[in-house]
């Protein structure tokens, strides 16, 4: 075994370790069930040369394995990414290995389906190789050679279909510029000019799939951005009537800092209590930037990017009053129907159905059982705001063109993300929203959460 796969095959253990029951704390923070807290994450997280290692071990398993199955499934035989730094394609850090971290002058990638066994040969025109990933078939500074090379490499391969990153329609196909475009145009022989295509379909494909390498360490990573959310929902960080749901915020970006976890996103912090209104049009309602009072319903936000992987959390918060032991019976029941939303939308993903068609199905089901809710959930995965199908959107309570339109496919990641609305009777009916968003895969037949989702409160004492 190569010491790359070494590296590799302990971290899969690690995360294994790390996200069974027994590695989880349980007591106040809540039962393992819901993947609270991790004991002493800091411990837990890789040094950044053994991230390297383990990233490119995922990445070459993705090449290999993922890639050939996907060009043909999108029957595309030759795709060309080109892009410059400052500039680059969507989808570039999510093909190339550590340490890259971004297009050196002019990067050129060609990926050829040879058909087969043979798989598909990994080429680079540019001036930096990417020695074990892609052959070097160019090095030099005359950036009219290196097109001239690049053109007569595609023609050397007689493709039928040249996939190239232009779409109206997907922001993640859509990353070769036009100065660039109108360049590969110039150089490409007639013939093979009219066998372009738009690679709009492989590039979703290849964002939104996940591998069951990455499936190994996806439960870790939404395991540490929900321990964290757990210390910060705590009488470890919040004093009522002094902290304020900002400081809450700042302690959760701080946090990650420590912890050496990229943020994709500001985490945020609201408040709920009585005299607080939520129209109907926005599930982000509540207070910001207020001090915590005994009583407060509390909600946040967050976001990290580790092993290349994004997580995308919402969570729910109580601060116990003087004298009360657990959280009230009401707020308990307005959890329990955010979790029975939950259930009724993850019962509606099939493979083979469109985003829209999920999304009427939930809503169907809702009304069939009385929740008010708004569902808007995405997928997740190398972006926060991942590619693929997209199930409804905050402020669009409908059908959503394009990314609504678009299948679910096995082996993908989603932020099953929604609120419900439920009154409070110890509110004088005003209704609280709960909020809730856990990553999870949907492996074909059934949505699994990577890590357990919010099933009790987060409790201040």
């Amino acid at each position: 075994m190569t010491p790359r796969a070494l590296t590799f095959t302990s971290t899969l253990l690690l995360a294994a370790a790390l996200t069974s029951p027994s590695a989880r704390q349980t007591g106040a923070d809540g039962p393992p069930g819901q993947g609270r807290v991790l004991a002493r994450a800091d411990q837990h997280i890789l040094p950044q040369r053994e991230r390297a290692a383990a990233v490119n071990a995922m990445l070459r398993d993705r090449l290999d394995t993922l890639l050939p199955r996907l060009m043909r499934e999108v029957d595309i035989d030759l795709w060309v990414i080109v892009n410059r730094e400052y500039v680059e394609d969507p989808l570039y850090l999510t093909l190339v290995p550590e340490p890259v971290f971004a297009a050196r002058r002019t990067t050129m990638l060609v990926f050829h389906d040879r058909g087969g066994p043979d798989g598909v040969e990994r080429l680079t025109v540019s001036r930096y190789p990417m020695a074990g990933f892609y052959e070097a078939v160019w090095q030099g500074d005359d950036v009219d050679e290196q097109w001239t090379r690049l053109g007569a490499l595609i023609a050397e391969r007689r493709p039928r279909r040249i996939g190239i990153n232009t779409s109206r329609n997907w922001a993640f196909g859509d990353g070769l510029t036009s100065g660039l475009r109108d360049r590969l145009m110039d150089i490409l022989p007639p013939e093979y000019a009219s066998r372009v295509v738009s690679a709009e379909a492989l590039a979703v494909r290849w964002l939104e799939t996940r591998t069951p390498r990455e499936l190994e360490v996806y439960p870790h990573i939404v395991s540490l951005a929900r321990g964290v959310i757990a210390e910060a929902f705590s009488d470890r960080v919040i004093t009522p009537g002094v902290t304020t749901s900002d400081d809450v915020a700042w302690y959760i970006r701080q946090r990650f800092a420590e912890l050496d976890l990229p943020i994709w996103f500001q985490p945020y912090v609201n408040v709920q209590r009585p005299g607080t209104t939520c129209d109907d049009k926005t599930p982000f309602c509540g207070d910001y930037g207020v001090v915590i009072q005994r009583g407060d319903v509390l909600h946040t936000d967050v976001g990290i990017t580790y092993l290349r992987l994004s997580t995308d959390t919402q969570e729910m918060g109580y601060v116990l009053r003087l004298g009360e032991r657990e959280v009230p019976a009401s707020l308990e029941r307005a959890l329990a129907v955010g979790n029975r939303w939950q259930d009724l939308l993850t019962a509606e993903f099939t493979a083979g159905r469109t985003g829209n068609e999920v999304l009427a199905a939930v809503q169907a089901a809702a009304r069939r059982e009385g929740i008010t809710h708004n569902t808007y959930t995405h997928p997740i995965g190398f972006h926060g705001h991942g590619a693929g199908a997209t199930i409804g959107m905050w402020d669009s309570p409908g059908a959503i063109p394009i990314q609504g339109d678009w299948k679910v496919h096995p082996n993908t990641a989603y932020a099953i993300e929604g609120s419900v609305r439920v009154p409070v009777p110890e509110w004088k009916g005003q209704p609280v929203d709960i909020k809730l968003e856990q990553s999870a895969v949907f492996d074909g037949t059934r949505v699994i959460y990577l890590a357990g989702r919010q099933t009790q409160w987060h409790v201040i004492r």
